[in-house]
């Protein structure tokens, strides 16, 4: 029998616990047996009050004798950045981890290991709005922003909110092979792999203006309008600079050039046409601007990581 430990803060977000926790209950009911022992984790006696108001009763607090741990997860919660443990909480987290088989976190979570020195050189991901700002804080540790959920050694690490349902899935399969994991997801209505990344659900790095004002009100027109022309001596002309001027000043005032910041603003565009179901994407690509819907196709991909016509069946 594999116990799981999943360590919850006041203020947790409440799906962070649940979600893997009914992922494992569900395997041991799919195979017929206890494969898991479940245990939720408090940093002080009493319930925990999560993000909803919800109360959780722990299993056990942070200072009791810890048992023998297969895996020690982390749950996320919407202040985690700014969660700092006591040194004694510090040890019990870094010991615990370290003598389980494998240890890791859903979504912000991240902070709490990464604050131990548990991630430093590890490859892992969190939820996409947090992932510059673990990157800015823990400069050792390699984020994939786009990732659902990532597996580097011992450690397992889970985008946000419901991709801590994945990586739980996914840590049935590695336990109990795919056919166990293939009736859970199944009893669970959930992908046994969703498609795409976290991309396709962020908001992160859409075009916003920036840089002085007349360069804040071309950005705003190519908004506005994306399927107009929007070459470098277009909107250069625009603003009454020179062409390799215009350029120059908007790389050094919005930090990329204007064909990029263009291609974003096109994307969005298309994002939010896609989203109301009453467009196809062929009729997309001439709306923002893109030469045919196979342009469309590729940008879309980069940035958005899944096709236009994926996006779409989203939203019907």
């Amino acid at each position: 029998m594999r116990t799981i430990s999943l360590l919850a803060m006041p203020g947790v977000q409440l799906l962070d616990v649940s979600g893997p926790m009914d992922v494992f209950a569900e395997a041991n009911v799919q195979s017929g047996r206890t494969e898991y022992e479940l245990q939720v984790v408090g940093i002080e006696a009493g319930p925990i009050r999560s993000s909803s108001g919800v109360r959780l009763l722990p299993d056990r607090i942070i200072t009791d004798e810890a048992d023998s741990i297969d895996t020690m997860l982390v749950a996320g919660c919407p202040h985690a950045p700014d969660i700092r443990l006591t040194l004694e909480q510090h040890q019990w987290l870094r010991s615990s981890c370290l003598r389980a088989l494998r240890f890791g976190s859903v979504c912000s979570g991240a902070f709490i290991l990464a604050a131990a020195g548990l991630l430093d050189g590890r490859r892992v991901t969190t939820h996409w709005a947090v992932a510059d700002t673990l990157t800015a804080t823990y400069p050792t540790i390699h984020v994939d922003a786009d990732a659902l959920h990532v597996r580097d050694g011992p450690v397992r690490t889970a985008a946000g909110v419901t991709a801590g349902l994945d990586m739980a899935l996914a840590l049935v399969e590695e336990d109990l092979g795919r056919d166990i994991a293939l009736k859970v997801a199944g009893q669970l209505v959930m992908f046994f792999k969703r498609p795409g990344g976290q991309m396709q659900f962020s908001r992160h790095g859409e075009a916003e203006p920036g840089g002085r004002s007349a360069l804040q009100e071309v950005q705003r027109w190519v908004a506005a309008n994306p399927g107009e022309d929007h070459s470098v001596a277009s909107l250069a002309q625009r603003t009454g600079l020179s062409p390799r001027h215009f350029a120059r000043i908007f790389q050094q005032e919005v930090g990329i050039t204007p064909a990029i910041w263009v291609e974003t603003a096109r994307i969005t565009a298309a994002r939010n046409l896609l989203e109301n179901g009453h467009r196809l994407p062929k009729q997309v690509a001439v709306e923002c601007g893109f030469a045919d819907a196979d342009t469309l196709r590729r940008a879309f991909v980069r940035h958005v990581g899944v096709t236009p016509a994926e996006y779409r069946r989203r939203y019907l």
